[in-house]
């Protein structure tokens, strides 16, 4: 299968992968020269901070499935940049942002070009809402595990 990939600004990268098996594609930073909020083209992300980032793509996601930008396991590792919940529908046309938060101590630069997640194509099931009163909720018949959560299942 492939996705259609649309530059909408010069510079953008199209996702790549850097192994023909790997899960991810990686996503790059693409700066809009018309940005006003942060006025250079590297972006500044102090330590606590959270910061949007541009790709300068569109990407035609298919029907029944979603993109989910995820960290890329270096960028974690190695610069503390984690990237907060992206989900790319089916049907949205618009370019595709990263938002990336910086759980470490020290400022971190990224620069035009860099890669700053990764896109895993995932299958999805739709599904429908139905109300029911606590009476008629039942867990039971998916688990006995009932209401136990938050580390009821012990250290060990």
């Amino acid at each position: 299968m492939n996705i259609e990939v649309c530059r909408i600004r010069e510079g953008a990268r199209l996702p790549t992968r850097a192994y023909e098996l790997d899960a991810g594609m990686d996503i790059y930073y693409c700066p809009d020269s018309e940005e006003k909020l942060y006025p250079t083209q590297d972006y500044h992300i102090p330590p606590k901070a959270s910061r949007l980032l541009p790709t300068g793509i569109r990407i035609n996601v298919p029907y029944g499935y979603m993109l989910e930008i995820k960290n890329k396991s270096g960028i974690a590792f190695k610069r503390q940049l984690l990237v907060g919940a992206c989900v790319v529908d089916a049907g949205y046309g618009g370019e595709v942002f990263v938002n990336l938060h910086n759980v470490g101590f020290a400022t971190q630069v990224i620069t035009p070009g860099d890669k700053i997640a990764q896109a895993v194509l995932i299958p999805i099931e739709s599904c429908g809402i139905k109300e029911v009163g606590i009476e008629e909720f039942s867990l039971s018949q998916i688990s006995s595990r009932g209401t136990g959560g938050f580390g009821s299942t012990g250290n060990r």
